[in-house]
């Protein structure tokens, strides 16, 4: 029965708003909006273990459908819990609200009992938070919350005591339809004709696209191959570039394969696309030129020759018709023969007696995980090793998605991550590709994924190890040092919790392990014992980390193979056209 509280009335402008879903932990001042939820038709409350793991879930959700998700935490701690998923989400441009209940409002300031300052709390991960003082606040701030973090997009934080959550509310929700903010940025006319002059002069073109090159697959390739320009990409933006390019030339960066950093320092021209890359090492220092519909981000890496605001679909599609057509080939070849020589020389790495091989090589299991996942699924992907196999092994296709904490950076993302996907997602193969460190740290959703029954398919990379934290000691010289730890049966703890598991030890029964987790209706989880000293490295590493390297002998240091892509690299080269 209704009571027309206000929290009733924010659950309701959530519902208009597009929202059918809460993440979070119920208790304590935040009951009066979970109280609504149960009695409002149209939207759910999805119980995690940890309010962490609750704005992970809604930050993937938010990334795979494009719309608003919500998450929430209770006052105190349930509060700080949220900070860490709510950082991945800002960073990734995932439009988050999260409802930050607060102790009651005539007690704040007085050190109450779990009294933190969310306004503060919460200053460095949102443009918008504030608190709902009083009911005639409500549901206005919440329109504004919402509309801050679509428009952003990224995360707005709402405030709101639970005594005012319960108290009656003054009016109806509002039903306001929501903006997207997806309008298109146009160039200026000035900007798309010096761009065009400076590709038009340059005999060699490198182009380097990051995740804002989304929704200009088409238009990218087609300049790429009018002023025949190798194409680099990110990580994130590996999924919406490397896919049918015939100019594929790789990553670069710490992650990085082939001969995308030869590309970039060897054009006369670099031009960076939807990129807001940070280790600005790897990018050239001169003759660089940037196109992004945030001006913010123009010329923060590396000095810009020109800085252009725009979609880079629409900046392209404008640049079209003064771009004029470049008939010298030796600079794209070139770099597609020197991609290829590099994917042809680190593939030992996961074929050398690679059947026999124990523990097992996680490059093996990734490239098997990449073959046997379906063409839709989404992956989800632990920070660490596994960004090292989801780069280098999972295919992207146009319809795949792959999400991780890429610009964050914390560990534990990979399964949160994924309950976010799977309700975003329905009828899509969910693939978490856990580290064990990582997947040890949030450990209890496990049992979130097995309550909720959703097909989620856990690969836990099991080293025993903490591989990246021990590959970077390496590089500054240092022994390994506490990265080890004593083995877990990661599939023993999945089958404690009621979810069918599998444990691999012997390389040969990878793949069908695989299948079999694949084709189950709901979670399973796959536990593979691998080589804690199967660490990659850089395409590109300075004297200074090589003698790093030396000084940490006897570690065996295997540079990652590259699974299907030194197939596109050795296609590409037969298909590039002559002059």
């Amino acid at each position: 029965m209704s009571r027309n509280t206000v929290a009733e009335q924010l659950v309701r402008t959530l519902i208009a708003a597009g929202v059918t879903r809460i993440y979070g932990v119920v208790g304590d001042s935040l009951n009066p909006v979970v109280d609504a939820v149960r009695d409002i038709d149209g939207i759910e409350w999805i119980h995690v273990r940890n309010e962490e793991s609750a704005a992970f879930a809604a930050a993937a959700e938010a990334q795979i459908d494009g719309r608003l998700a919500v998450c929430a935490g209770s006052c105190g701690p349930g509060n700080t819990h949220l900070v860490q998923g709510l950082y991945d989400a800002q960073r990734s441009g995932a439009p988050v609200l999260a409802l930050a209940s607060h102790i009651p409002s005539h007690q704040i300031g007085t050190g109450f009992f779990q009294e933190t300052h969310p306004e503060r709390l919460f200053a460095d991960v949102t443009e918008f938070r504030e608190l709902v003082s009083h009911p005639q606040q409500m549901p206005r701030l919440a329109r504004v919350a919402i509309q801050h973090a679509l428009g952003t997009p990224g995360v707005a934080v709402l405030v709101l005591p639970g005594d005012i959550a319960g108290q009656k509310a003054s009016g109806p929700a509002d039903d306001t339809p929501v903006t997207a903010g997806r309008a298109t940025a146009w160039p200026g006319e000035d900007d798309v004709r010096e761009l065009a002059r400076r590709i038009n002069e340059a005999d060699k073109v490198a182009l380097f696209c990051g995740a804002g090159v989304r929704d200009a697959h088409e238009e990218v390739i087609r300049l790429a191959e009018k002023i025949k320009a190798p194409v680099g990409h990110t990580l994130r933006g590996k999924e919406w570039i490397q896919y049918d390019n015939p100019h594929d030339v790789g990553m670069i960066g710490l992650l990085g394969y082939g001969a995308c950093y030869d590309a970039l320092q060897e054009a006369d021209l670099t031009v960076l696309l939807g990129c807001d890359f940070p280790y600005d090492d790897f990018l050239p220092e001169k003759n660089v030129v940037q196109v992004d519909h945030d001006p913010r981000r123009l010329g923060r890496r590396v000095p810009l020759k020109l800085g252009v605001q725009g979609d880079v679909a629409a900046t392209l599609r404008a640049l079209r018709p003064v771009i004029r057509a470049k008939n010298d080939v030796r600079f794209l070849d070139e770099m597609l023969r020197r991609h290829e020589r590099a994917l042809t020389r680190v593939v030992d790495a996961y074929t050398k007696n690679i059947e026999d091989h124990t523990p097992i090589h996680p490059e093996y299991v990734a490239r098997h995980l990449d073959e046997a996942a379906p063409d839709d699924a989404v992956f989800t992907v632990d920070t660490g090793m596994n960004n090292v196999w989801a780069a280098r092994y999972v295919t992207p296709n146009g319809r795949r998605r792959v999400i991780g904490s890429f610009t964050h950076g914390t560990m534990a993302n990979a399964l949160p991550h994924a309950i976010g996907a799977a309700y975003a997602a329905p009828g899509r193969r969910i693939v978490s590709m856990s580290g064990d460190g990582g997947l040890s740290m949030l450990l209890g959703e496990l049992i979130t994924v097995q309550q909720h029954g959703l097909p989620i398919t856990t690969v836990v990379f099991n080293n025993s190890s903490l591989g990246m934290v021990r590959l970077e000691m390496m590089v500054d010289g240092m022994p390994a040092f506490q990265t080890d730890h004593p083995p877990v049966d990661y599939a023993a703890v999945a089958k404690a919790v009621g979810m069918p598991s599998i444990r691999v030890e012997d390389p040969r029964k990878v793949r069908q392990a695989l299948d079999e987790a694949l084709s189950a209706d709901g979670p399973v989880l796959v536990d593979v014992i691998t080589d804690p000293n199967a660490l990659s490295v850089p395409s590109r590493i300075t004297a200074d980390q090589i003698t790093g390297f030396a000084l940490s002998a006897g570690r065996t240091v295997l540079q990652g193979g590259v699974g299907a892509m030194i197939d596109l690299a050795r296609s590409n080269l037969r298909n590039i056209p002559r002059p």
